[in-house]
């Protein structure tokens, strides 16, 4: 890749069958590409939505022995207690505004995009979702837990996303993340947004992946809250 680090290659995105009124951006776990997931989602795609895979920078992540590697923000540990990068998931969650900010000015309303992403894709989709002044149609957080959870206020969030519908699904047999973090990031959740607008999704022996049977849940999830306005 030329460049410096930060300049990530565009996209993968799977376009919309006619013209798109809706969009998923979704964001790919540590170490991965958007190339997977567009994939993924192009199996279950709908004639009207737009699917937006982008690729993580790469960079040195503390986990793996500082090895370099695409990455939406460093990770230093992988137990509730360990350090965060908050500056870089700051950083990130400010990249993935922008992102929406694009599929606005190419006419897709904010209210008509779910945010989504897998493992640390799905941390910063969670993160960014409850941070941004952007009105969102939902997220899909898959595998994942929510970043920065101590710098957020006890109780009930007053941004423009306090309504907003979550989809979190976990495999009960996750060895990296594991389902204790879905369940504590689902808790917190409830307590931070509308509880009725939050499902969480558990599929039994699924470890730290997916499953066909989530990609339909997924699937429906997207189809409600980006129905065809046509």
């Amino acid at each position: 890749m030329c460049g410096n680090n930060m300049s990530a290659p565009l996209p993968a995105i799977v376009p919309a069958a006619r013209k798109a009124t809706a969009a998923v951006i979704f964001l790919h776990g540590l170490g991965d590409t958007g190339h997977g997931w567009s994939e993924a989602l192009a199996g279950i795609k709908s004639p009207h939505v737009k699917y937006i895979c982008p690729h993580a920078p790469v960079m040195p992540v503390s986990l793996n022995m500082n090895m370099a590697m695409p990455s939406w923000f460093d990770i230093i540990g992988l137990s509730p207690d360990s350090q965060e990068d908050e500056a870089g998931i700051k950083q990130a969650a400010e990249n993935v505004k922008a992102l929406i900010d694009q599929e606005v000015k190419n006419g897709i309303p904010s209210n008509r995009i779910i945010l989504g992403g897998f493992s640390q894709g799905g941390a910063l989709s969670l993160y960014t979702a409850l941070t941004t002044h952007q009105k969102l149609a939902g997220v899909v957080a898959l595998s994942c837990w929510l970043p920065l959870r101590a710098s957020f206020p006890q109780g009930p969030i007053s941004g423009v996303n306090k309504d907003i519908a979550v989809l979190q699904c976990h495999g009960d047999c996750d060895p990296l993340v594991p389902l204790m973090f879905g369940s504590l990031t689902v808790e917190k959740l409830k307590s931070m947004i509308n509880p009725a607008n939050v499902t969480f999704r558990t599929y039994s022996g699924m470890m730290h992946s997916s499953c066909i049977e989530e990609m339909m849940d997924v699937k429906q999830f997207i189809d409600k809250h980006l129905p065809s306005i046509d």
